[in-house]
């Protein structure tokens, strides 16, 4: 009969991660057991080059591999694996697809009432303000009173949201350093102002101290600008003096007689060369023959 631990054989020598080195290997060393999570979730074609390891925690770390998959270029998957103290291998997380330093991004989301630009409306569209605008607060409501109902109406309270006082600041400013503000191209290419112009009309309120509807229709016409803007359509330019170019003198072509270019001749026919009479062909002159004298009787 055996003692108590007699006879109980030893237990096998296992590898195990005791100490934190030791569980950073075991993590680390966990590549292949990622690659293989990897395939498994997305397919063995979608998985690419290893590219490293890194580690989360003392207790886990993320292995990642290139993404071979259409429209994910420079995306990588990534193996979450765990371990604890003690443990010999490595256990499987999660799987996700990240983007790398050279992936394709969309841009950050940016709410829509932020993305909204001044000429984005168009017929048709609504654009409601914003919860607690703060362009905006409540305006007069009516008290029953005509008399008094009307002259609320005549200073513009007549109705349920008026322009606040930070409403009516920020649009001076917007005015002021718009396109017919006294720091424009326009408003430096002149002397001249809307202040003193016949076609300025004055703004009624706090705002008509700086600011009128232009009502010439060769310039901004109906249009905010600043008393100081200005511009060459002004009521008090002078007409040029004289006539024609400054430069040049004036050209009269009506002095000139106009005359129509005669045709040119047109040139003449060659005449028909006369056939030439064929040469006379050289006669030889025949051959006589001598005659012989006759005999003398």
């Amino acid at each position: 009969m055996t003692g108590p631990g007699e006879g109980l054989a030893e237990p096998a020598a296992t590898t195990v991660a005791e100490s934190p080195d030791e569980l950073a290997a075991v993590l680390t060393g966990a590549a292949d057991r990622a690659r293989a999570a990897v395939e498994e979730f997305a397919g063995a074609e979608a998985v690419g080059d290893y590219l490293g390891v890194s580690l989360e925690d003392p207790n886990a770390a993320t292995h990642r591999f290139l993404a071979h998959l259409p429209g994910y270029q420079g995306w990588q998957w990534a193996a979450v694996v765990a371990a604890h103290p003690g443990a010999d291998h490595a256990t499987i997380s999660e799987v996700v697809l990240i983007p790398g330093p050279t992936a394709l991004l969309a841009p950050e989301w940016v709410p829509w009432d932020q993305r909204v630009r001044p000429g984005d409306l168009s017929p048709g569209d609504l654009l409601a303000p914003v919860a607690d605008d703060p362009r905006l607060v409540p305006g007069y409501t009516a008290s029953g009173d005509p008399e008094v109902d009307e002259t609320a109406a005549e200073i513009g309270l007549g109705r349920r949201w008026v322009m606040s006082a930070w409403g009516r600041a920020e649009a001076a400013e917007r005015w002021h350093t718009g396109d017919h503000g006294p720091d424009s191209t326009m408003a430096r290419s002149t002397k001249r102002m809307c202040r003193d112009c016949g076609f300025f009309l004055p703004l009624a309120g706090s705002l008509g101290a700086m600011f009128g509807v232009c009502g010439n229709e060769l310039s901004a016409d109906g249009q905010i600008v600043d008393k100081q803007y200005g511009c060459g359509a002004h009521s008090d330019t002078p007409t040029p003096a004289g006539t024609g170019s400054p430069a040049y003198e004036p050209y009269d072509d009506g002095v000139l007689d106009i005359a129509d270019n005669p045709s040119p001749p047109e040139p003449p026919e060659p005449e028909a060369a006369e056939p030439e009479s064929p040469e006379p062909e050289a006669v030889e002159p025949e051959a006589v023959e001598p005659e012989s004298p006759e005999p003398a009787d």
